[in-house]
C-alpha cells in the first residue's frame, strides 16, 4: 500500500500518495495551477512551459519548483500564487510572450499575473507557438512523426521536414487539437482539408454524412486497429448498426 501524506496547498489540506506529482495533487483537490504544456491525452508530457512553478516550504525553508514534475516526498506547505511566485512566473510569461506575442492564452495569463512582458526582449512578430511540444507528441503517438522541432535559437519552430508537404502526415488534426495556443492553422471546405502545406480529401459517413476524417487518417486508423478495410460509418452510426443487428437475437432470447 502506498504511503499517504498530508500537505497544505494555498491553505487547503490535501492528501496524496508519496511520490505523486504536486500539480496532479493540486488539480485533484480543485486548486488551479496555470500550465500550457499539459494534456490529459499525454499525461507523461511535462515541464516544457515552466509556467506551473510554485513555492514549497519544508521545515521552514522554501524553494521554487516546477509542480508538474515535483514528486511530493514529505509533508509540506505549498503556495501557488505568492509574491515570489508572481515575480518568477512573470519572467517565464515574459519569455513566452516574446516568443509568441499572438498567443492569447499567454497574454491573458500575463495580464492576470500582473505583467505585460519585457520590452528588452526580442519579439517574434506574428508567432503563436510556445514550443511546448504537445503537437509533436501527438503526431508521434499516432506513429506518423510528420512534424518535429527544427532549427535552433530564435529560428526554432515546429515544422515538417524542410517545410515541404509530408508524405507521413494523414491530416488528422491531432496536432492542432492539442495545441494550447492555436498555433497550428488549417483550412477546410466541404470536401477538403489543408494543413502543413498539404491538401487532403475528406471522408464522410455513408449513412449520416458526418465528416470522419481524411482518406489517409481513416485508412491509418484502420491499419492501427488491424482491420482489413477502412471504416465507412461514423462511431454513432456504427453503434446503431450493431444495436440493430443484435435486436432480433435479443427478441428471440
Amino acid at each position: 500500500m502506498s504511503e499517504l501524506l498530508h500537505i497544505t496547498i494555498d491553505g487547503k489540506d490535501c492528501t496524496c500518495e508519496k511520490g505523486e506529482y504536486l500539480w496532479d495533487v493540486a488539480k485533484r483537490n480543485g486548486v488551479f495551477i496555470p500550465v500550457f504544456c499539459r494534456s490529459d491525452a499525454f499525461p507523461d508530457h511535462r515541464a516544457c512551459c515552466r509556467v506551473c512553478i510554485v513555492e514549497v516550504e519544508i521545515r521552514g525553508r522554501s524553494k521554487v519548483v516546477t509542480s508538474c514534475v515535483y514528486p511530493v516526498e514529505q509533508e509540506c506547505v505549498v503556495r501557488t500564487d505568492s509574491d515570489r511566485i508572481k515575480e518568477e512566473r512573470s519572467v517565464v510569461l515574459g519569455l513566452l510572450a516574446a516568443r509568441a506575442p499572438e498567443a492569447q492564452r499567454v497574454a491573458l495569463l500575463s495580464k492576470i499575473n500582473g505583467n505585460d512582458g519585457f520590452e528588452r526582449l526580442t519579439v517574434l512578430d506574428g508567432e503563436k507557438c510556445i514550443l511546448c511540444g504537445l503537437c509533436v507528441q501527438a503526431c508521434e503517438s499516432l506513429g506518423t512523426s510528420a512534424i518535429s522541432t527544427v532549427n535552433r535559437g530564435v529560428d526554432k519552430e515546429i515544422s515538417t521536414p524542410y517545410g515541404d508537404p509530408s508524405s507521413s502526415c494523414v491530416g488528422c488534426l491531432s496536432c492542432a487539437n492539442v495545441c494550447p495556443t492555436d498555433a497550428i492553422s488549417y483550412t477546410q471546405t466541404a470536401d477538403t482539408r489543408t494543413i502543413w502545406n498539404r491538401t487532403f480529401q475528406l471522408v464522410r459517413c455513408e449513412k449520416c454524412g458526418t465528416i470522419m476524417g481524411t482518406v489517409e487518417s481513416v485508412a491509418h486508423a484502420a491499419t492501427r486497429a488491424g482491420l482489413d478495410e477502412a471504416a465507412t460509418l461514423c462511431d454513432e452510426c456504427r453503434k446503431k448498426q450493431i444495436a440493430d443487428e443484435m435486436m432480433p437475437a435479443y427478441r428471440l432470447s
